[in-house]
């Protein structure tokens, strides 16, 4: 994809950003806000499509893996949600099993990405949660590559980070242990999509940031 191509879609998807937690009401509901609601409604559509080319040019990188459907524009409650994810499995797997996935995140005010370890909450059993929670039995050792990867863990619906090490890990497991902690997710953000002069460029930083997920997706297997 051009360089203006990939700039474009950027901008679409940042573009439907100030759409966060805005309420949708179809136009003919509406009223005086239609036109207001045709906008919000075009600019999640163009968002989702943009993000839609990032998740195909994936694959392209991805080969054993099967793209899950990218999220909707808004949620159930008709609740804008600019922050659009999709989730990656195995040919054969299921969508109960931890796996990749990729999700827009907004870091320092600008737009990103979180390539994540992680799994679809819909539906998960306790099974599932004991796998993913196996990524703290991976030793963080000197032959991993964690440069920027970090844990992120569930406290009582809260969402905090720790640092890929040692004593992170080992306090983990003690919280995990004591059901402190629900669960514990693997991610690596890349920080700004501007700063790509192509989707296949940045398909290459997320692969790399997939690659060193690698160890904590095979505990979970």
């Amino acid at each position: 994809m051009r360089e203006n191509n990939w700039k474009q879609k950027v901008a679409q998807m940042e573009n439907y950003l100030p759409y966060q937690g805005k309420k949708y009401i179809a136009p003919s509901k509406a009223g005086e806000q239609a036109v207001e609601m045709e906008e919000f409604k075009l600019a999640g559509q163009e968002a989702r499509k943009a993000f839609q080319t990032l998740v195909a040019s994936l694959l392209g990188v991805t080969n054993d893996f099967r793209a899950d459907r990218v999220s909707a524009w808004m949620n159930q409650a008709q609740v804008g949600r600019p922050h659009f994810w999709c989730y990656f499995f195995l040919e054969g797997g299921t969508r109960l099993e931890p796996t990749f996935a990729v999700r827009l995140k907004t870091i320092e005010g600008r737009l990103g990405i979180s390539c994540e370890l992680s799994f679809i909450e819909r539906g998960s059993t306790p099974e599932t949660l004991a796998r993913q929670n196996r990524v703290l039995e991976v030793l963080l050792d000197e032959s991993l590559d964690l440069d920027g990867v970090y844990y992120w863990a569930q406290i009582s619906g809260e969402s905090y980070f720790y640092n890929a090490d040692e004593r992170s890990r080992q306090t983990l497991k003690e919280l995990v242990e004591v059901e402190n902690v629900r669960k514990v997710l693997m991610k690596y953000d890349i920080p700004t999509l501007a700063d790509f002069a192509s989707v296949e460029e940045l398909s290459t930083e997320i692969q790399k940031g997939f690659n060193k997920l690698i160890p904590f997706f095979e505990v979970t297997r």
